[in-house]
Formats: C-alpha cells, sequence, structure tokens
C-alpha cells in the first residue's frame, strides 16, 4: 500500500529522533523533586533516605524502566502514596508536581502498573 521509504530517509528520521538517556531523566527528577529534600536543613533523616532509595531503584533501571517506575509512583501503591504525603507534609515537591514536565519531556508508557 505504501512505500517503504529508502534506507537513507529511514535513517535520517532516526538521527533526528530526540532520545532520553537515564542521565536525562534523574537530573530532572533531581532537580526538581529529590535535590531540594538532600540539601535540605529541615527535611527529616527518613526522608532523606527514602529519596536516596528511590533514587538508587531509579538508577537500576534503564530510561523506559526510569519513566514506568514514575508513573507507577503516580498511579500509586500504599508505600509511594505515604512516601508523596510525607513529602508534602514536610513542605516538599513529589513526583506529581512535576508531572506535567515530565509528560511533556519523557514518553509516557502504553501500559502503567504498580510496581510491587
Amino acid at each position: 500500500m505504501f512505500a517503504e521509504p529508502r534506507p537513507v530517509e529511514r535513517r535520517r528520521r532516526l538521527e533526528d529522533r530526540v532520545v532520553t538517556t537515564e542521565s536525562d531523566i534523574m537530573a530532572f527528577l533531581d532537580e526538581r523533586v529529590f535535590n531540594p529534600v538532600l540539601a535540605s536543613p529541615t527535611a527529616s533523616a527518613e526522608l532523606k533516605a527514602g529519596v536516596r532509595l528511590t533514587r538508587m531503584r531509579l538508577n537500576e533501571r534503564d530510561a523506559k524502566g526510569m519513566v514506568h517506575y514514575f508513573w507507577s509512583a503516580i498511579v500509586g501503591t500504599e508505600r509511594s502514596r505515604g512516601f508523596a504525603a510525607r513529602m508534602r507534609n514536610e513542605g516538599f515537591n513529589r513526583f506529581e508536581e512535576a508531572i506535567d514536565e515530565f509528560r511533556e519531556r519523557f514518553d509516557k508508557p502504553k501500559t502503567i502498573k504498580t510496581s510491587r
């Protein structure tokens, strides 16, 4: 039905596509969510430990897995909802406050399953 693009055209299209890397995602989340907590003298030790654990879990994933982890946290598990409430109660931005810009910058997976 449609002619297959010539190999040169296909290559050009791939070269023009923006590729998201793990470091892009971590830089975004560090700036908007994690670093303000870690740098704060008023953040609780438990909150800082939770942020470090979340960063560690994200760093175990590739870019696609990181994006899925973000959206799973938004959908919510009992643990993620409690952690988000603690962040809000202590006055810090959560994933939810970064959702609009995250959606614009990083592709949302077609299916989102909550983490265990």
